[in-house]
């Protein structure tokens, strides 16, 4: 697994990439703006050659873009959803320019309207926002969610039906988050567990459509939909879920991405642990 950590870009987004390095990450996940924010300043023609050339010579294979907090694509209100379709658009195009091929976004959230309700008008804003970004390369990775209060893709049934709606096809795959799925109640937690899920994950959504891994302990029990990430190893779901994780052949070429409580003396602790997991072959 390609494993590293959603990683600062202070200094600029270029910064990223030196951040990455120095944690020895093999992947990194970055937000190509505030995560905060509707709007950013548009990427300058200097910013961007800064961050390819920084990425060009590192030795960092996959950088992922995440989505901000802001974006719901699946509100009932008018005006949430259209500037979610327009930051979404924005994030797209940000990616293209800088070589990023996937951006991880959550379903959204109902907000009392209805979970079909909710996860269609997802499909139909998501559509929209792809049709009109000039970025044709990028992917967009549907994260599995802990599905606390309204939030939506906490069943692998409603990532699939989602997909199934989705335009245009081929733009779109999963981003499997070890502490959101958990919560929801899928428990990877025990050998036979662990196969179950992912038995069921290939059946209903398919492998070849698991592109990242975000990788997260959890505060909280399986089944409490209750999104808290932990330190590798300090939460309820044990090494050991890890180390299957992490020596999964099935799962040797995709970023493995931590976001877990976020300082980089953290991320380096946690990724120590990782690879002490790691079984030599």
């Amino acid at each position: 697994m390609l494993l590293g950590a959603h990683v600062p870009t202070t200094g600029g987004l270029h910064k990223a990439i030196e951040f990455g390095e120095k944690l020895g990450c093999e992947s990194i996940q970055i937000f190509t703006r505030s995560p905060r924010q509707w709007t950013g300043k548009a990427l300058s023609d200097k910013e961007i050659e800064k961050f390819r050339e920084a990425w060009k010579n590192s030795k960092i294979k996959e950088v992922i873009g995440h989505d901000s907090y802001l974006t719901n694509l699946a509100s009932p209100a008018a005006e949430t959803a259209k500037k979610s379709i327009l930051s979404f658009i924005d994030q797209l195009e940000r990616c293209q320019a800088l070589g990023i091929r996937y951006l991880v976004s959550h379903l959204g959230s109902h907000l009392g309207s209805g979970e079909e309700a909710g996860l269609k008008r997802f499909a139909e804003n998501m559509s929209e926002a792809v049709s009109k970004a000039k970025a044709p390369d990028v992917i967009v990775l549907l994260e599995t969610t802990a599905g606390q209060g309204t939030n939506l893709g906490y069943r692998f049934e409603q990532i699939r039906m989602v997909l199934d709606l989705l335009e245009p096809k081929g733009r779109y795959a999963v981003c499997y988050d070890t502490c959101h799925t958990y919560a929801a109640g899928y428990d990877i937690t025990t050998p036979e567990g662990y196969e179950k899920v992912w038995k069921e994950f290939d059946e209903i959504i398919g492998l070849d459509l698991l592109k990242a891994i975000h990788i997260n302990d959890s505060k909280y029990k399986a089944g409490t939909r209750k999104d808290r990430h932990e330190h590798i190893g300090k939460g309820v779901m044990g090494l050991e879920t890890f180390r299957r994780l992490v020596n999964d052949p099935r799962f040797a070429e995709l970023p493995g991405v931590l976001e877990t409580p976020d300082t980089l003396a953290a991320f380096e602790e946690n990724l120590r642990v990782l690879r002490s997991l790691i079984e030599t072959r």
